[in-house]
């Protein structure tokens, strides 16, 4: 079943276009007021990495709900302490500090003010087609004028370089910059991946000028391409790494890491009334558990490697290339993509625009072989026909 919007509804900005009205979750799958089902290949835009309802986090959040929903962050709790060691215990040992907030755009705001202050710098280099959110700051980063142009004028100080060019970023990072921002594969951006050469021209940048290196692993992190987290196909670790969407396995929840120098460097101060609070944190270690004992960060490398190698023969009159890391794929079309994804719908398969003709495949990583096949199929089979 559909509904359209009215043009003044109770949703601020809510689209006037026919939309799924979807009302339940289990696994892969979604299902709307009508009973039908849908196998999610993007639907949550990422959050979702172990379903849009997965048992163990709901029951997670339902014991810490009966204790305790909310407590301000000047008070000591196991559920909180419990999440940051559980987090940093996953990473390198030269991370040691956390600062939690509720969103990915929160946790880059974050890592801005964090190396601002630390470094006493204003400058920012980031990529061009990177997108970091939407708030002042993350939107100040963020290229694609569509996103910023409404909005200006936005924060001074930010420019951008293209992506993948190790040369334009050694020549933009100098004795003002403060921090180089860059995604580890470009989401929303098209779904770039960033090649190792160019990581470690942006650690050797910034460690030459005395900036801070951030990595945007909101989309990337916890499994999603095949590794925990993505910087580790590279082996550059960034001195600011910030994580949300999966973290918390679709419950609201940021994060800032950084370095315990980095934090000594900082001044000022900064916070969030509502990062960190109970249900996100029991909610987190809940998803961290799934996500390590269920070797998912090895599932989305097989099954990424299953679509490649699926997607790989798609017709080039119809397909520019097919790029990503482990479950985050792109298909350039040499077409407009929207088509394609209301055919993929139709035939019960929600899919992504990355861009205007990029079709991106962000499924969950507990997706069973079956519901995989079966959307690449589908995927095959609508670009295949047109």
């Amino acid at each position: 079943m559909t509904e359209t919007e009215p043009a003044r509804g109770p949703e601020f900005g809510a689209p006037t276009r026919p939309r799924r009205r979807l009302v339940r979750a289990d696994g892969a799958r979604l299902r709307d007021d009508a009973g039908r089902s849908y196998v999610d290949l993007g639907a949550t835009h990422g959050a979702g990495s172990l379903g849009a309802a997965h048992p163990e986090v709901a029951a997670a959040i339902a014991r810490q709900a009966a204790e305790l929903i909310h407590l301000g962050s000047g008070y000591a709790n196991p559920v909180r302490t419990e999440f940051l060691e559980r987090l940093l215990g996953l990473l390198p040992p030269a991370f040691g500090r956390v600062f939690l907030s509720n969103s990915g755009t929160e946790s880059v705001e974050a890592a801005i003010k964090i190396a601002r202050s630390a470094t006493g710098r204003p400058k920012v280099v980031a990529a061009m087609r990177g997108f970091h959110g939407r708030t002042y700051g993350a939107l100040s980063a963020t290229y694609r004028k569509e996103f910023r142009e409404a909005f200006e004028p936005l924060v001074p100080e930010f420019v951008h370089v293209p992506f993948n060019d190790a040369a334009a970023l050694d020549a933009a990072v100098d004795d003002r910059t403060a921090l180089v921002l860059l995604e580890l594969v470009q989401g929303e951006g098209g779904v770039h991946v960033a090649q190792p050469e160019f990581l470690a021209a942006a650690r050797a940048a910034t460690d030459r000028a005395g900036a801070l290196l951030g990595f945007d692993e909101v989309q990337t992190g916890i499994a999603r391409t095949g590794r925990l987290f993505a910087f580790e196909h590279s082996g550059v670790v960034p001195d600011l790494l910030c994580l949300a969407k999966s973290l918390a396995g679709g419950f609201p929840v940021g994060a800032t890491v950084t370095t315990p120098d980095v934090e000594r460097r900082f001044r000022g101060s900064h916070h969030s009334t509502f990062g960190g609070n109970p249900l996100a944190c029991a909610a987190g270690i809940a998803a961290l558990e799934v996500v390590v004992r269920d070797r998912l960060a090895e599932r989305a490398a097989r099954l990424g490697a299953v679509a490649r190698d699926r997607l790989d023969g798609l017709p080039a009159a119809r397909v520019r290339e097919v790029r990503g890391l482990g479950l985050l794929l792109g298909i350039e079309l040499r077409t407009p993509v929207a088509p394609f994804l209301s055919a993929l719908e139709e035939r019960g398969f929600l899919a992504l625009s990355a861009g205007a003709t990029v079709l991106r495949l962000l499924p969950p990583l507990v997706i069973s072989d079956d519901d995989w096949w079966a959307g690449l199929d589908a995927v095959t089979e609508v670009l295949g026909r047109g």
